[in-house]
């Protein structure tokens, strides 16, 4: 009887590390989904933000249906440390924050919204701070203050994030905040799910570490419109908040690990 050829199973590509031999100290990683308008124009001011410090941009396009990618592959001219990554399929910002810290090459990666409203000059100060902390501190988050959301977007905001923060306990008045300056190494350690980019801070509380919290500024969105509706979030924090809490029951820490 003839054998039958072996089944080919797609298995997901993972971005990995350039084989670049710059080693940056700080990568931003930014989520974009049909952000045309938007991506370039936050591309530049990052690299402002950051002029003067050893670092790159790493725009991870989520399968986006409008010009995003090519209008980000043009601002290369004026951002070499731009890299510019895509998904074929859309899969959502958090996997799409994971996708651009697989491939950061940078100990200390920092997150923003790619709707443009995270201002990038606050990232420094969330990056020096980190650094300041020391090693037992893994993650510093932005809190935002006088939110340029529409009303029933902010009292949505508070409930969700009120509700996390009792049953969690993380500590953390706006995990909703894309802007964070996290180590690398502890990110790689953290559990992947959907949506997971709003419970870090819970995350890396799970894993031993620390999180601080900064005020930082927010400014209304430029072109295009939310991806969210409080309807859609609710549903997924409720279900969410479940898996949260069992992981953080299972979870058990070592102390310190030594070898003989």
């Amino acid at each position: 009887m003839p054998s039958s050829s072996p089944r080919r199973i797609a298995m997901p590509a993972i971005a990995r590390p350039s084989a670049s031999p710059f080693t940056p100290d700080v990568a931003v990683v930014v989520p974009v989904h049909d952000e045309a308008g938007n991506a370039a124009a936050l591309a530049r001011e990052i690299a402002a933000a950051f002029s003067g410090r050893s670092f790159e941009v790493i725009f991870v396009d989520d399968a986006s249906r409008d010009s995003t990618r090519s209008e980000l592959l043009a601002a290369r001219e004026d951002v070499p440390q731009l890299r510019v990554l895509s998904h074929t399929r859309n899969a959502g910002q958090s996997r799409a924050v994971q996708t651009g810290i697989l491939a950061a090459r940078a100990p200390v990666v920092v997150t923003l919204d790619g709707d443009g409203q995270n201002p990038p000059f606050e990232a420094p100060k969330l990056v020096d701070a980190l650094i300041e902390a020391g090693p037992r501190v893994a993650l510093v988050g932005g809190e935002r203050v006088d939110r340029q959301d529409t009303a029933s977007k902010r009292s949505a905001s508070r409930l969700a994030n009120g509700i996390r923060k009792w049953l969690l306990k993380d500590s953390a008045n706006d995990t909703g905040c894309g802007l964070k300056a996290m180590r690398r190494d502890v990110f790689l350690r953290l559990p992947y799910f959907d949506h997971m980019h709003r419970y870090l801070p819970a995350l890396v509380i799970r894993e031993g570490y620390q999180c601080r919290f900064l005020p930082v500024s927010h400014r209304a969105r430029g072109e295009g419109r939310s991806k969210y509706t409080n309807l859609g979030r609710l549903w997924a924090a409720l279900s969410d908040l479940i898996g949260i809490m069992w992981l953080r029951s299972r979870g058990r820490l070592t102390g310190q690990i030594e070898e003989h």
